[in-house]
């Protein structure tokens, strides 16, 4: 009875700290960034986002704008309802909820040259699909990263060096 308790015991940890450790950084645009001349729609296609992910936007302060519309005003460019916006490049944004995320550029004429991105967000880190919900972001500027698939990181920050810990105590605990 007790080896049953352990092992059920030890397989709860280990299956906890999986679920501590994805979460993917995107770089829009990858090397070109956020900018005029990129096809965001194909920049997007054969990309799984997941609530947890992160958009890193690359340009210069002043020159764009990160602004969250909703789908008609993405349809439209228009960014005089805007859900949130920022100049301030570069600009992160957390993906925190399932469903379809509209961004364009708010600058004259940007928006109708093609920078718009619309990116599905799955319910989790394992990219499955979700019916869309009404989109929530935050925007904090972090440095830069290029990759063309995203970077994996910790989604839990600090607790990292937590979940190897517990994954040694699992394993542990496994074995006696």
């Amino acid at each position: 009875m007790a080896g049953c308790t352990s092992i059920t015991l030890g397989a709860l940890i280990l299956i906890s700290c999986v679920t501590w450790v994805s979460a993917t950084v995107y770089t829009v645009g990858d090397t070109s960034g956020w900018t005029s001349g990129v096809d965001y729609s194909t920049w997007t296609s054969g990309k799984t986002f997941a609530a947890g992910d992160s958009l890193v936007f690359n340009y210069a302060s002043g020159a764009h704008t990160v602004t969250e519309v909703s789908s008609s005003d993405y349809d439209s460019c228009s960014a005089s309802n805007a859900i949130t916006s920022d100049s301030n490049g570069p600009t992160t944004i957390q993906l925190k909820t399932p469903g379809t995320h509209y961004y364009i550029c708010a600058i004259p004429g940007h928006c109708s040259g093609g920078m718009k991105l619309a990116v599905a967000v799955g319910g989790s880190a394992s990219g499955s699909p979700t019916t869309p919900s009404p989109p929530s972001t935050s925007t904090t500027p972090t440095p830069p990263t290029s990759t063309t698939t995203g970077t994996r990181y910790s989604g839990a920050g600090g607790l990292a060096p937590a979940s190897a810990m517990a994954a040694v105590t699992g394993l542990v605990v496994l074995l006696f």
